[in-house]
């Protein structure tokens, strides 16, 4: 079973993907801020990370940063999911190693798409 991590501090947002994953039979965690999403990356190092940018404690592009400066954590692949939708929003994120930018609000069946396109591929 596929691991993924979902790093959101919106309750509604992070139930919503979490409830759509598992009827997908994923095994979900979930994190509701920066630092506790990095530890438990770093701890069970999930086949898939979906992220916020504005979390409390560490922002998104510095949870990416700290996992692709990790060696044992460095090729996750990670998914930005966030309101910010201007490109050098996107661009950001792109450039720091995200595999994709996911801008809410998002239909979940394109989420669910999009999750099993980088799982797919990072096999």
């Amino acid at each position: 079973m596929k691991k993924i991590l979902i790093i959101e501090d919106d309750d509604i947002i992070r139930d919503n993907i979490s409830d759509a994953l598992n009827l997908y039979n994923y095994q979900i965690y979930t994190a509701i801020n920066g630092r506790d999403g990095l530890q438990l990356a770093i701890k069970m190092s999930p086949d898939l990370i979906l992220c916020d940018i504005k979390l409390p404690l560490l922002n998104g592009y510095e949870v990416l940063e700290a996992l692709k400066n990790d060696e044992n954590t460095q090729l996750i692949p990670f998914i930005f999911i966030s309101a910010k939708s201007n490109q050098e929003d996107i661009y950001k994120g792109m450039n720091l190693g995200a595999v994709d930018y996911i801008i809410k609000p998002f239909l979940l069946l394109d989420l669910i798409k999009i999750v099993e396109s980088k799982l797919f591929a990072a096999n």
